[in-house]
C-alpha cells in the first residue's frame, strides 16, 4: 500500500478543502451532509452510497472526495471507490498512480480492502479505477461487482462510489441498483430541471434510493451577500 506522492499535490490542495481548510463554510456544509446521511439511514444504515450527477462537470468527484474526508474525520472507516471506468479522477486528487484498482479486483477476485490504498487522512482509503476496460457498464453491473460491494462492510463502515454521469452512460444506473442510496450532484444554474428529473427517473426505475440532491456552486452574491463560495445543500428524501 502506498501513500499519495508529490506529483499531484497541487490537485490535492485545491480539491480537498475539508482537509486544507476545515473551518471553511464549504467544509461545514460537507459535515452537514454527513449528518443528514446518517439520519437518512436510521432505519437501514447506508453503508454503500453512489455519488453521481446528471451530466459531466457538476463537481461529483470533488464532492465525493470531501464527503469521504469529513466522514473519516468523524471516525468512520471510509473507502472511496473510483467506479468511473471511463474518466477516472480520484487517483489524481490523492496523488496515486492508476496501475491497479477496481478493475484489478474485479478481474483477479480481490476484495476492496486488498486493493485499497491508505491516504494521509486517517481512516480514509481509496480504490482507484485501475486499468480502463473496454466494457465499463458490464463490469460495474456484474455479479462480481455486487459481491465486491456486499463484502465491503467487513472492512469499511462506509463505501462511497464515484460514478459517471447518469444521463451520459448506463454505469451510474447499474451502481444505483446495487447500493444503499444515491446522492445526486447538481451544479446550480447549469443543468435544466428536465435533465435532473430524467436522471432521477432513471435511478428510481432500477429501485435506486435517492438520499438527496447536493446543490453545488451557488453564488451567494445573488442573495445579498458580499462573498461567494461553494455551498452544498442536502435535501433529504421526504
Amino acid at each position: 500500500m502506498r501513500f499519495g506522492g508529490r506529483k499531484d499535490r497541487s490537485d490535492h490542495r485545491t480539491s480537498l478543502v475539508t482537509e486544507s481548510d476545515p473551518r471553511s463554510a464549504a467544509s461545514e456544509a460537507y459535515r452537514t451532509l454527513r449528518t443528514n446521511i446518517q439520519f437518512a439511514g436510521l432505519d437501514q444504515p447506508c453503508r454503500c452510497v453512489v455519488v453521481t450527477s446528471a451530466t459531466a462537470g457538476e463537481g461529483k468527484t470533488t464532492s465525493v472526495a470531501n464527503f469521504g474526508v469529513v466522514s473519516a474525520q468523524a471516525g468512520s472507516r471510509v473507502c472511496l471507490v473510483d467506479s468511473d471506468l471511463r474518466r477516472p479522477t480520484l487517483h489524481r486528487i490523492f496523488g496515486f498512480d492508476n496501475a491497479e484498482g477496481l478493475t484489478t479486483a474485479l478481474v483477479e477476485g480481490s476484495t476492496l480492502a486488498e486493493v485499497a490504498r491508505p491516504t494521509r487522512v486517517p481512516n480514509l482509503s481509496v480504490v482507484t479505477s485501475g486499468p480502463l476496460p473496454p466494457n465499463p457498464a458490464e463490469l460495474v453491473g456484474s455479479k462480481r461487482m455486487h459481491e465486491l460491494l456486499q463484502s465491503a462492510p467487513a472492512s469499511f463502515d462506509l463505501v462511497l462510489c464515484d460514478s459517471p454521469p447518469i444521463i451520459a452512460v448506463a454505469d451510474g444506473v447499474a451502481l444505483a441498483a446495487q447500493c444503499d442510496g444515491v446522492i445526486l450532484i447538481v451544479r446550480a444554474g447549469v443543468v435544466s430541471h428536465d435533465v435532473i428529473r430524467r436522471a432521477a427517473e432513471q435511478i428510481e426505475a432500477v429501485k435506486g434510493k435517492i438520499l438527496g440532491v447536493l446543490l453545488n456552486d451557488v453564488n451567494l452574491n445573488r442573495h445579498g451577500y458580499h462573498y461567494s463560495y461553494y455551498r452544498y445543500y442536502l435535501e433529504s428524501e421526504r
